[in-house]
């Protein structure tokens, strides 16, 4: 039981990674952007109602977090040495398949060097 907690750990990290560091839609943000927004709910706050406060108080909350987080940049190497470790026995456990690794993120890549095949 503890070699399959490790390995859902490792699983776990390792898709977690995959996700933060997946291309978003859209146009991306910049720090001057984000800034800009903050600057421009500073000065509606002093004018919102109370519901607009508590909306507006929320969203410069989550884009101070955002600003704070640009600079950290996530290394997966770590991260994908131990998926391949455990990922070919973790999915045979879990009856996971190679298409469903993949619509999560993982590269095919990473899936060959864990011997998970297009079959499997």
């Amino acid at each position: 039981m503890a070699a399959g907690r490790a390995e859902s750990r490792a699983v776990r990290a390792y898709l977690e990674a995959v996700e933060q560091v997946r291309p978003r839609r859209g146009r991306k943000r910049t720090a001057e952007t984000i800034q800009k927004r903050l600057d421009a709910i500073g000065l509606e706050l002093d004018h919102a109602d109370p519901m607009d406060r508590l909306k507006l108080v929320q969203e410069r909350m989550d884009l101070e977090a955002e600003l704070a987080s640009m600079g950290n940049t996530i290394d997966l190497t770590e991260l994908e040495a131990e998926f391949v470790k455990v990922a070919g026995s973790y999915g045979k456990r879990n009856g996971i398949s190679y298409a469903a690794w993949r619509e999560v993120g993982v590269e095919p890549s990473v899936l060959k060097d864990a011997g998970i095949k297009r079959n499997d």
